[in-house]
């Protein structure tokens, strides 16, 4: 890639990796499925009426909203609202290694032993997180997991849309996410009448609201699309390797939380594991939107 190409894939990861900061802080006072809710909502209302996709993708936007809407990014904010967001960010990494694993089930892509190794290394660094002295219990975790299997999902779905203007395909995914993730709130949270008051008490979820929206959604989101539709997907995936770094290390000077032998030994294997399955991987997986994130 050329060199102003590489600095736009390390913004991108550094955007990212300070995602998990700021839902760490955000969902300390809003539900995660109503911040999630909002988080696309404000991005609807910004991009959809700038552009419109072409009428046979609406059905498919539709179900990556409610795939990468929901059931990625939903269930993320979930999962990072009862852990640490450094774990989370390692957690994260698990999309390539699932990826992989639905290319190889969906579209008959062979692993290899090489890949297969690099599996077993992601999964058992992210299990070694399991005994991690921070994580109250399994459920954050596994709510985590099944947010990456979405994502996984969600890669086919948008190499399967074709070709589409990125911030066509954020504005108008978030339009078909953002009510789905209401009426889970509604449904499934509690609190709503006291959150206005507690939102006015405290800039914190406001900063956080407003980076997750502007920074990881509009800027990174919209960098990222544009490096995928230049460069093939395995060229520019492996720098976010480097997310979690960032947001192991922003987690301990930012947020204060505890490095422990289990992050840096269990993150080390997770991401020698995913680096194994992406160096392997060749150009067939579809295109990504590595996370928080994000």
């Amino acid at each position: 890639m050329p060199f102003r190409d590489w600095l736009l894939a390390l913004t991108v990861v550094t955007l990212w990796g300070l995602n998990f900061i700021a839902v760490k802080v955000a969902v300390a006072t809003v539900p995660p499925f109503l911040l999630t809710a909002l988080r696309f909502a404000l991005v609807a209302l910004v991009l959809a009426p700038l552009f419109r996709p072409a009428r046979h993708q609406w059905k498919g936007i539709v179900g990556i909203g409610a795939v990468l809407g929901v059931g990625h990014f939903g269930l993320m904010f979930v999962g990072v609202s009862g852990m640490d967001a450094a774990s989370a960010a390692i957690i994260t990494q698990l999309g390539v290694p699932f990826s992989a694993l639905l290319a190889w089930l969906a579209f008959g892509e062979p692993l290899g032993l090489g890949r297969g190794i690099g599996l077993v290394l992601a999964f058992s660094g992210v299990a070694l997180l399991a005994g991690e002295p921070s994580l109250p219990s399994l459920v954050p975790m596994l709510i985590l997991v099944a947010a990456m299997v979405a994502w996984a999902v969600s890669n086919v779905q948008v190499k399967r849309l074709g070709d589409i203007n990125p911030l066509a395909l954020n504005g108008w995914m978030a339009v078909a996410a953002a009510p789905m993730l209401a009426v889970l709130s509604f449904t499934l949270e509690t609190g709503h009448a006291e959150l206005p008051a507690r939102m006015m008490a405290d800039w914190r979820p406001w900063a956080g609201i407003a980076y997750t929206v502007i920074a990881s959604s509009l800027v990174a989101y919209t960098l990222w699309y544009g490096l995928l539709r230049r460069h093939p997907m395995n060229r520019v995936v492996p720098v976010t390797l480097l997310g979690p770094v960032i947001a192991v290390a922003a987690g301990v000077l930012v947020l204060g939380e505890t490095l422990t032998w289990q992050k840096v030994v269990g993150g080390a294997i997770t991401i020698i594991g995913v680096a194994v399955v992406q160096f392997l991987g060749g150009n067939k997986q579809p295109p990504a939107e590595p996370e928080p994130g994000t």
